[in-house]
C-alpha cells in the first residue's frame, strides 16, 4: 500500500487547479481571493512536494508540462466532488454573487438602464458589473457570465445569441447643419470617426447603401464604441453606432441619423458562460431575465 503524503496540500492542488485551467497565476488568484504571489508559491510548494515540474513559465506564459497535464486530468475531478461533497454540507445562504463582465456601450446604454428591474425581483442576487475593453472577443476567465461582441458562438463556451450589430450613421444636430444628405451621397467638410476595430465600416456602409461618403474627409481614430458616440455627440465628426444601443441618443436629439440604411455585419452580441456553470441556478435566473430584455 503506497503510504500517505501528509505534506501534500489541498490548497496548493485547488491552486494548481485554477492556474491550469485559466493558464495564469492573477487570474488563479483572482478567484481563489488571494494574491498572485500566494498562489506562485502554494504552486511551487507542491512542485517540491511532488517533486515534478508542473508548469513551464516565461514572462509572458503559463503553460502545462506533461506531468502537469497529467496531475490535472487525475486531480480536476476530485476538486470537483470534493466542492460538490462541500456544498451539500454548507449551510445556505440566502445571497448569490455573478460576476458579469458588459462592454462599456452596451452597459450605459442598455444593460445599466435596466438593471434595476433585475435587482428589484431577484433581491438575493448580489451583482459585479465588469465594464472591460470592448476589443477583445473574448469571456474574460474572472467573469461568470459575459454580454459580448463575438463574430460566431464562442467555442468551447455555452452560449445564447442575442442580436446582431447593426451601424448606421449619425452626427450631432449642429454638424447635421453643414452636411448635405441626398439619395446618392453624404457630403460636406465632415470628419469620419473611425472604430479602430472596424477600419473598412465606413466603405462598407458606403457599398452597401449605394450612397457615397466624403472622400477626402479627415480621420479620426478611437479605440472603443462609446468614444465613437461621444465623439459623434460633441461635433468632432460623423459616426457609425449601433441601432439598438443609440435609440436613447436619438430620442434625445443628441444624435440624429444621416440615413436609415443600416449596415449589417457578421457580429453579434452573446450571453456566454462556461459549460460546467451552464446549469447554475443563479445564472440561469439571469439568463432568462437576459433573453427576455435583450433577445432581437
Amino acid at each position: 500500500m503506497t503510504p500517505i503524503n501528509r505534506n501534500i496540500s489541498l490548497r496548493g492542488l485547488r491552486a494548481f487547479c485554477f492556474a491550469a485551467e485559466h493558464e495564469s497565476f492573477r487570474d488563479a488568484a483572482e478567484k481563489l481571493f488571494i494574491t498572485a504571489s500566494a498562489v506562485s508559491h502554494q504552486i511551487k510548494n507542491l512542485e517540491g512536494e511532488l517533486g515534478q515540474k508542473l508548469f513551464e513559465r516565461t514572462s509572458r506564459s503559463l503553460t502545462l508540462t506533461e506531468a502537469g497535464h497529467s496531475l490535472l486530468a487525475d486531480i480536476k475531478p476530485l476538486i470537483t466532488r470534493l466542492d460538490e461533497v462541500a456544498a451539500r454540507h454548507r449551510v445556505s445562504t440566502t445571497r448569490a454573487t455573478l460576476s458579469i463582465s458588459v462592454q462599456p456601450f452596451f452597459a450605459s446604454e442598455l444593460f445599466i438602464p435596466r438593471l434595476s428591474e433585475f435587482t428589484r425581483d431577484h433581491p438575493d442576487i448580489d451583482i459585479k458589473v465588469d465594464t472591460s475593453d470592448e476589443s477583445a472577443e473574448k469571456h474574460p476567465a474572472t467573469a461568470d457570465v459575459s454580454i459580448r461582441v463575438f463574430r460566431s458562438a464562442p467555442a468551447g463556451y455555452a452560449s445564447d445569441r442575442l442580436f446582431p450589430l447593426r451601424l448606421i450613421p449619425a452626427a450631432s444636430p449642429a454638424l447635421r447643419k453643414k452636411i448635405v444628405v441626398n439619395e446618392t451621397s453624404i457630403s460636406g467638410d465632415v470628419p469620419l470617426l473611425v472604430h479602430d476595430s472596424r477600419p473598412s465600416a465606413w466603405r462598407q456602409w458606403s457599398q452597401s447603401s449605394g450612397m457615397e461618403v466624403p472622400r477626402d474627409a479627415s480621420i479620426i481614430r478611437l479605440d472603443s464604441m462609446i468614444a465613437i458616440a461621444r465623439a459623434a455627440e460633441r461635433g468632432l465628426g460623423a459616426a457609425l453606432v449601433p441601432v439598438q444601443l443609440s435609440d436613447a441618443w436619438f430620442e434625445s436629439g443628441s444624435l440624429v441619423p444621416l440615413s436609415d440604411h443600416e449596415l449589417p455585419t457578421r457580429d453579434a452580441y452573446y450571453f456566454v458562460c462556461r459549460v460546467e456553470d451552464a446549469d447554475n441556478e443563479t445564472i440561469q435566473t439571469l439568463r432568462r431575465w437576459v433573453l427576455q430584455n435583450f433577445d432581437d
